[in-house]
């Protein structure tokens, strides 16, 4: 259990956007989550969502507009969509919660030891930017994994495009949250959010 703690780390700072709403129960046991924004150094915001025990709510509610310290893990959930069909849900579980005060920055920060298990795509922009599509499968208990996409950029796109399935890398950078459009046959159009780990740095381990 100890490594499975450490191999899927994420601290959080910023402010709750989105008061907590129930969620789901597992063996009487209610889960809520909320949404927590943070700002990156561009000025642009991360709207993450965050998911929760009751049993922290111990420590006092969680109010909007209020500043927090989250820690925890970055998780993935299938989930059956309306039509039948399977989608991965990615949000962050959160293990502790702190109270922060007005004065308090931001914080974006993951690390995550796991397995890469999809062939890496390469790509660049129209302005030539370099990018490395992963998907990267970290281990958790109960012989579970979350599968968590990744974004690569720059020198480390290219490091990454060639890694083989099953190679073991430590990755660390910030999770981001992007929105995008899903157009349908009959013309309409479907505003959807994505989350995915914005790397910085990536070491293989052999």
């Amino acid at each position: 259990m100890e490594n499975y703690l450490e191999n899927n780390n994420v601290d959080l700072a910023g402010i709750v956007s989105e008061i907590p709403s129930f969620s789901h129960e597992i063996f009487g046991e209610g889960f809520y989550r909320f949404m927590l924004d943070i700002e990156r150094l561009s000025g642009n915001l991360d709207r993450l969502p965050v998911l929760f025990s009751e049993r922290l709510l111990e420590t006092g509610e969680i109010h909007k507009d209020e500043r927090l310290l989250v820690k925890g893990q970055f998780r993935s959930y299938n989930v059956t969509g309306n039509d039948g069909g399977h989608k991965l849900k990615l949000l962050v579980f959160a293990r502790e919660i702190e109270k922060q005060s007005e004065e308090s920055g931001f914080i974006n920060e993951v690390i995550l030891d796991g397995f890469v298990c999809k062939k890496p795509v390469y790509r660049t922009t129209p302005f030539g930017r370099e990018i490395t599509d992963l998907l990267f499968a970290v281990n958790r208990a109960y012989n579970k994994s979350d599968y968590l996409p990744c974004v690569v950029w720059g020198r480390n796109a290219k490091f990454c495009k060639d890694l083989a399935v099953g190679t073991r890398a430590r990755i660390a950078g910030r999770i981001q949250s992007r929105e995008y459009e899903k157009k349908f046959r009959d013309g309409s159009v479907l505003k959807k959010t994505a989350y995915e780990v914005s790397v910085n740095t990536v070491e293989v381990i052999e």
